[in-house]
């Protein structure tokens, strides 16, 4: 059943970007969406927060860095998985082993040996790849590229602060997490940056099943997953999320990768894998 669940939840974030980039065709900024989308979620996991509250109350600035950093993730990843282009985005999104490495060594003391160097060495020349290699530095980095490297980079973050802050709830953490970015999307609002959309009542129901169906069931399902496997092998699962998006984004959107790029993911795809074996 483990492995069941994990295959299917990440089936869905490999395939997350088509409600997304369904929903901004229809006028869905990418703010506002995400807004719409975890105060939905938030909404089904604010009891469990409630009910929880003895268990966090002492922890509780963890509570809200983990919301701040988590928040950004969910909201970073919406807006650039449907302002840019799928295959880079998902691609740079996925430089997590070297971001969780080097923050496992500089917050939580874990050991950086040889494999892990390797791995991440690999990851970040794969991402210059991606970027564009030498051209990089001269107009082939994308707005949309630097974010999803931030999402990325908050994303090994807020699992770090999972790991370090066992004593607070798993549901809590996700509710902080989920609620976070419903706060900073409502920041970002207030301050101007996005303009309210007026759409139809179809679109804010599939922004809402987007909050419902990815942030709250895909990812409780990861959970389980991650929480009833070895490490390594569920490490090795996650990874269908980044095939199935490239693969689905070169087949259903008509993306396509330069040798650059294609060159770049299979060596973040390797830097995964060896991260994912190291763990075992």
């Amino acid at each position: 059943m483990p492995l069941v669940v994990l295959v299917l939840s990440s089936c869905m974030w490999g395939l997350a970007w088509i409600p997304l980039k369904t929903l901004g065709a229809q006028g869905l900024g990418g703010i506002v969406l995400s807004l719409a989308a975890c105060c939905a979620a938030g909404a089904v996991l604010l009891p469990r927060l409630w009910v929880e509250r003895a268990a966090w109350r002492r922890q509780a600035g963890w509570l809200w860095l983990i919301a701040l950093v988590g928040g950004y993730s969910n909201l970073s990843f919406v807006v650039a998985t449907m302002h840019g282009d799928i295959v880079r985005v998902m691609v740079l999104f996925y430089l997590l082993p070297a971001w969780g490495a080097l923050g496992g060594r500089l917050c939580l003391g874990e050991p950086l040996d040889r494999t892990r160097v390797v791995a991440v060495v690999v990851a970040l020349a794969g991402a210059w790849l991606t970027l564009g290699g030498s051209e990089s530095g001269r107009g082939g980095v994308h707005w949309t590229d630097l974010l999803a490297i931030s999402c990325g980079m908050a994303f090994a973050a807020n699992n770090l602060m999972f790991r370090a802050r066992q004593a607070i709830p798993v549901g809590s953490k996700t509710a902080a997490m989920v609620l976070g970015g419903a706060l900073l999307s409502g920041l970002l609002l207030a301050a101007g940056v996005q303009q309210w959309p007026e759409v139809s009542p179809g679109v804010w129901l599939g922004a809402v099943a987007y909050g419902l169906a990815w942030l709250l069931l895909a990812n409780l399902c990861t959970q389980y997953g991650v929480t009833h496997m070895e490490a390594a092998r569920a490490s090795i699962i996650i990874l269908l999320e980044l095939v199935i998006a490239v693969a689905t984004a070169m087949l259903i959107a008509g993306e396509r990768m330069s040798v650059f790029e294609l060159t770049g993911a299979v060596m973040i795809l390797g830097a995964a894998v060896l991260e994912a074996r190291r763990t075992a």
